[in-house]
């Protein structure tokens, strides 16, 4: 054990390369693995998360196919839907843009590739910790029963890469579809039409989606369908383990990045009195990276991870909780046919809003941009709870040992509740966040006497009410999924109220490619304002004949920003409505996944099962630990933003030329650009290692203590993110009243409201958002950990399981501390690293 003092030495002093010092940490564990494993007594042959065996999906027929053959048709689907978002991606490149704005948007692409492939090498540096931990319990520990290890832990290995993999790549997807749309909005402004311009953005999230939800479900289906049954469950962890370490990654270091260049891009409207989005503003290029950073990349990972997660939790819980294998095969076959009709759902209710909104705007000079994405959320949901009950009487219309007949409906019914949801909580998120909300105008009201600070009081406000009516409504959601639950599905299952968790917020993704759709709406639109403004289009010679003779264009340049600015408040609505669905899957399917923990531990809940309880001293102590934690973390993320503005802010400063120049240099823009990059992964690198070795100190030191920890970060994360990202959201559209209703740029009231927007950034883009990834990949990545400490504990005693746990626990803190002290402002010149 004398390697900790040394390292801890280490990181105290400061590393000055981030991938040296986790190698060095990756290569401590080995050690330690390595090390030990001469004490341990030989693996078990069963047990646990490598004893996960799926059943043999043939053994059941359904609609005259068996249950394997049937899924190989979803195959087919998840290649239509990765076709309907490529020839998405191929029309909307196709569509006209002036030249101007398509190098502005190329620009803006190239700044984000750079970041990408920076965050590409670095994801797979933090890989390396995962692969150690599997390495241990899937190849030392606990193996998966009679098979050689040498077949099945490079697999397994291949599925964690394979989930970070697939976090990445949509994510670079998203980028490239956004970065196309950007311009093409931009330039379609210029016709004075506002149909357009909400189709543009609406097709571009679409692609999105499918393709996401498309890529997750073939990869979970290959797995299902041709990895061999004895160690598929275990591939699965691996896989979803690996995503979620990707889209924590992203979107810790994505929303402090954009949240970095926003505030510097926006504080010179304040310093300089300039307008929004000024070319001579070299922070405006990193803005809008950031705006593909931490609202494209962190939602496509995040929405990755999210649907995979939570299909990853419900299969655990059917393979542990249901004993009857036949029942096993029609809920794992309902559940991805269910997925399957996911993706229908979203296309067939897309087309019917599309023709609706077509007939409804095309052509007319005056539109509600919220008008048509509220009534595509809530067909959607329709169509996906119509959907449900067919497929389902279709799949499952008897069930159970006593081929009870009335099973199906209440399936069905559970999932819609998860589906309503989805609708619901949009609907009390613009309660709170739209620009015709009174919660919003309550900000600007305060703010035309009070200033900042009252302005800023308005906000919280909003944040805090948004918390008790969405908690409310999701514990009235799930109350209904409970008492569905205890209608009968008792007889097939252990804890079937869980089991219904699971399936309200496999609910909530009822819309798939809808939500992510939605969400990638706003980053844009927002884009799009920024693309116009940096184009300078308005000054390039003979414009308005150009435009005229090649595109038979009468432009109004004032309509058209008036068009953009209006849209992007739509956007940043549905930016808002999209957090609180996503954070609240994370936490009711979490509950899903804890459950599957608390029956390994418990035995199938035969044995200390009083341990779940207050009177049980370390399951409360970890109640009160994951505040502490979910607290730290919304700190530690908004002081890399605090820190990093600061840099970008003096930057800018120093180097803005207002006098006789048209637009900032490139160079000072990736300069910018490189700031706000240095500081996103700082920030993220001690964040991303203190919650890993939080992880495996907690599991460590007891089992129900680390029940309870999870429990806790799960409920304090839930309200944490929906006030933060609700009272964000509320700031940011109270500034765009100002700015579009008011048109009162550049006075004190507009300066206030400025501010209040920056305090809001990283509340709604940066805090808000990660925690959702986090408490997955907390969750799923303590799966092994509390198996691997109960291995432990039994081969090598618990003496050094809790020097382990003291140890683990000491490295975490060491980057806790580095989160404020080792960010602070000043610190980085004195203390790189």
């Amino acid at each position: 054990m004398r390697i900790w003092p040394a390292l801890a030495r280490a990181a105290f002093q400061g590393c000055r390369s981030a991938r040296t010092f986790a190698t060095t940490l990756a290569i401590t564990l080995t050690a330690l693995t390595l090390g030990s494993s001469a004490a341990w007594a030989q693996p078990s042959e069963a047990g646990g998360e490598a004893s996960l065996k799926l059943p043999d999906l043939s053994q059941v027929i359904f609609l005259g196919f068996d249950g394997h053959k049937l899924l190989m048709i979803g195959l087919i689907f998840c290649v239509l839907g990765l076709g309907f978002g490529l020839t998405i991606y191929m029309r909307l490149k196709n569509l006209p843009v002036h030249r101007s704005m398509l190098e502005i948007s190329e620009l803006i692409y190239e700044t984000c590739k750079t970041y990408l492939v920076t965050q590409g090498k670095f994801l797979m540096v933090l890989w390396v910790f995962i692969a150690v931990v599997i390495v241990l319990y899937f190849g030392v520990l606990s193996p998966v029963p009679n098979k050689p290890i040498s077949t099945t832990l490079p697999i397994i290995l291949f599925f964690s890469v394979i989930g970070i993999i697939g976090s990445y790549g949509v994510a670079w997807f998203g980028i490239r579809v956004n970065t196309f749309a950007n311009s093409r909005t931009a330039f379609a402004s210029l016709r004075g039409k506002p149909y357009p311009i909400y189709q543009i953005p609406l097709e571009a999230g679409m692609s999105i989606g499918m393709m996401l939800i498309s890529v997750e479900l073939l990869i979970m289906l290959l797995i299902l369908l041709f990895i061999p049954s004895d160690y598929a469950g275990p591939c699965f962890i691996g896989f979803a383990i690996g995503e979620s370490l990707g889209a924590a990654a992203l979107r810790i270091a994505g929303g402090i990045f954009t949240k970095i260049a926003d505030i510097g891009a926006d504080l010179m409207k304040i310093v300089f009195k300039i307008k929004e989005d000024d070319a001579r503003n070299p922070g405006v290029i990193a803005d809008c990276t950031g705006d593909n950073a931490g609202d494209s990349v962190g939602p496509s990972a995040d929405g990755f991870e999210t649907y995979g997660v939570t299909g990853v939790a419900l299969i655990t819980f059917i393979l542990l909780g249901v004993k009857s294998e036949t029942v096993q095969v029609q809920l794992l076959v309902w559940i991805f046919v269910m997925r399957i009709m996911m993706l229908v759902a979203s296309a067939v209710a897309y087309f019917v809003n599309g023709a609706i909104a077509k007939a409804r705007y095309a052509g007319k000079d005056k539109m509600n941009f919220e008008s048509p994405l509220t009534s595509l959320v809530w067909i959607t949901s329709l169509v996906s709870i119509g959907m449900t009950y067919f497929i389902s009487y279709l799949i499952v219309p008897v069930l159970g040992p006593t081929d009870d007949t009335t099973l199906w409906w209440k399936l069905a019914t559970i999932i819609s509740c998860g589906t309503l949801a989805g609708a619901v909580i949009p609907e009390l998120v613009k309660v709170f966040t739209s620009t015709e909300s009174r919660h919003v105008n309550e900000v600007v009201s305060s703010a035309k006497e009070g200033g900042a600070s009252l302005g800023i009081l308005s906000g919280f406000v909003a944040g805090n009410f948004s918390a008790y009516y969405l908690g409310m409504s999701m514990v009235a959601l799930m109350s209904i999924g409970y008492y569905v639950s205890t209608m009968g599905l008792g007889s097939l299952m252990i804890a079937a109220p869980v089991f219904a968790f699971g399936l309200v917020a496999f609910g909530f993704l009822g819309m798939g490619p809808v939500t992510i759709a939605v969400d990638s709406y706003g980053p844009v639109t927002d884009n799009a304002q920024s693309v116009y403004e940096l184009s300078l289009i308005e000054h390039v010679p003979n414009i308005k004949s150009e435009l005229k003779k090649t595109y038979n264009i009468d432009v109004n340049f004032e309509r058209a920003k008036d068009l953009l600015e209006e849209n992007d408040g739509a956007g940043n609505t549905f930016k808002a409505t999209a957090k609180p669905v996503l954070i609240g899957t994370a936490v009711v399917g979490a509950t899903t996944m804890i459950f599957s923990i608390i029956m390994g531990l418990t035995d199938g809940l035969t044995n200390n099962v009083d341990k779940l309880s207050l009177l049980h001293a370390p399951f409360m102590l970890g109640l009160i630990t994951g505040g502490a934690m979910i607290y730290w973390f919304t700190g530690a993320s908004t002081q890399a933003v605090t820190t990093g503005a600061y840099r970008a802010v003096e930057f800018i400063k120093a180097n803005i030329k207002l006098e006789n120049v048209e637009k900032a240099s490139v160079e000072d823009s990736k300069k910018v650009v490189a700031i706000c990059t240095k500081y996103a992964q700082k920030g993220m690198f001690n964040i991303f290692l203190a919650v890993f070795f939080a992880t495996l100190s907690f599991a460590f030191v007891e089992p129900f203590y680390f029940i309870g920890y999870l429990i806790s970060i799960a409920i304090f994360g839930l309200y944490q993110a929906i006030f933060m990202a609700n009272a964000g959201g509320a700031w940011d559209n109270a500034k765009k009243i100002v700015e579009v209703t008011l048109k009162q740029k550049g006075t004190p009231l507009h300066d206030a409201t400025v501010v209040g927007d920056t305090v809001g950034d990283p509340f709604k883009d940066t805090s808000s958002v990660a925690l959702n990834p986090v408490i997955k990949f907390t969750t799923l990545f303590g799966l092994l950990a509390v198996e691997l400490a109960v291995k432990l504990t039994v081969q090598a005693g618990s003496s050094l399981v809790h020097w382990l746990a003291v140890a683990f626990f000491v490295v975490s803190f060491i980057f806790v501390y580095r989160s404020f002290y080792g960010m602070r402002i000043g610190s980085d010149a004195h203390h790189p690293g």
